[in-house]
């Protein structure tokens, strides 16, 4: 089995998309939000050493910051950190 998409709904019309095409060696995170009703897309490094998890773990707390509207707590960041592992190497 392979995962291919995951969707995300924070707070009331605040979304994010999370993808990986097979062979890309980025994850492609697209987040819509009222300020950007367009989305942004942004690629975040798959690969699997410890420079890359750190670099998902930063952005699963910016991703947080732009779905939940808060400064998250390490359990908050945890969580979409998680998602966004599935597409890690």
């Amino acid at each position: 089995m392979r995962i291919t998409r995951i969707e995300i709904e924070g707070r009331r019309g605040r979304f994010a998309t999370i993808t990986r095409q097979r062979g890309n060696p980025n994850i492609e995170v697209t987040v819509l939000i009222p300020e950007r009703p367009d989305g942004m897309k942004m690629d975040v490094a798959a690969r699997g050493d410890e420079t890359g998890e750190k670099v998902r773990r930063a952005f699963a707390g910016y991703l947080h910051r732009q779905l939940e509207e808060y400064e998250g707590t390490n359990c908050d960041i945890e969580v979409y950190a998680r998602e966004i592992e599935r597409f890690a190497d």
